[in-house]
């Protein structure tokens, strides 16, 4: 709590003395440091959750994060402190609960080299570059409050070490991708698997308002959480964005030597952009699991809608509808980015 203190006084006095004539200050676009090549910044938000069907109630403070990171000359960087789950009440016809998480994680820290316009060498902990979801870590950037299951399912949402990123340009573009860990995770606790290592291989096409993505890669946990703890795992991805709409479709597969673990698990979502502040969203999820309690199977539409009366700000609710009614629930969030 002591380092939270420090930060929020150290980002107050920065924005109290700066010169807002010299460096203005706009929401969501952080607060430059004078002269140095360092933005500070951060984001919140809370959210609620209701499942009808057992009358579970839950209300949390999910995401408290802060930012520094800035550009000079080839070399640019991130840092991203957060608390997660910071607040967390949950309450029924059986029982209240409260928790508190009041450990600072650390979810990005790394170093960028932009060799040229075509290759990018970046080295520290990092949003691994699969598919689309896994690259929008910033919930208010996002478009519901959930986010799809693959996303959590297949691949370690988290790489530390490095990363090779090559892009060719023509009338189209193509990207090729490196990531490499061999190594201890910065934060262990903070990444949906314990890895020591984690190679994989990633390959993007884009031309116009449609790209196209395949990644595959090897991971290995730390603990047998899972049967086996050499994993392997596939997916394939698609975005289509214009003005009015945005597509977006995943679909993954996990496996060990031993066969499926995670036969699949995918989604497709629609968006519409009414205007800028008023976006109708839906999306499909299906999975199968071989290693999951309970229910292995379930498909589920979700329907939702975002209302941002600036970009960097959203109030948004979804109600899912599964398969299996018990897991039925309405979701609401505020999130805000500064």
């Amino acid at each position: 709590m002591k380092i939270t203190v420090l930060l929020l006084l150290f980002m107050s006095l920065i924005f109290a003395q700066e010169d807002k004539q010299v460096n203005p200050y706009t929401l969501g676009g952080g607060k430059k440091v004078g002269s140095l090549p360092l933005y500070l910044g951060g984001y919140f938000s809370t959210d609620y959750r209701s499942i009808a069907e057992t009358n579970e109630n839950r209300f949390r403070v999910d995401d408290i994060a802060f930012l520094a990171y800035g550009s000079f000359k080839k070399f640019s960087y991130m840092s991203e402190l957060e608390y997660k789950e910071f607040y967390v009440k949950k309450w029924s016809d059986r029982n209240t609960s409260t928790q508190t998480h009041k450990k600072l994680r650390i979810e990005r820290l790394y170093l960028d080299y932009n060799y040229d316009e075509n290759l990018v060498l970046r080295v520290g902990k990092y949003n691994s570059p699969i598919g689309y979801w896994n690259l929008m870590p910033i919930n208010v950037l996002r478009a519901t409050t959930s986010s799809p299951l693959s996303s959590s399912m297949i691949y370690p949402k988290y790489t530390t070490g490095i990363d090779f990123s090559y892009l060719l340009f023509n009338d189209y573009e193509v990207k090729v991708d490196f990531l490499a860990q061999n190594n201890n995770d910065f934060d262990d606790a903070y990444n949906n698997f314990h890895i020591d290592k984690h190679y994989g291989i990633g390959m993007t096409y884009s031309k116009n308002d449609l790209s196209l993505k395949l990644n595959g890669g090897y991971f290995h946990t730390k603990k047998k959480v899972l049967p086996s703890t050499d994993i392997y795992y596939w997916l394939a991805s698609l975005k289509y964005d214009n003005d009015d709409y945005k597509i977006m479709g995943e679909l993954g597969t996990q496996f060990d030597k031993n066969g499926l673990l995670v036969p699949y698990s995918g989604y497709i979502q629609g968006l519409y952009r009414i205007t800028e502040q008023h976006l109708p969203v839906i999306r499909f999820e299906s999975y199968s699991s071989n290693i999951l309690l309970g229910k292995k199977k379930d498909q589920f539409v979700i329907l939702g809608y975002t209302y941002r009366p600036v970009f960097p700000m959203a109030f948004k609710a979804e109600y899912q509808i599964h398969v299996d009614k018990e897991k039925d629930k309405v979701l609401f969030s505020f999130s805000v980015m500064f």
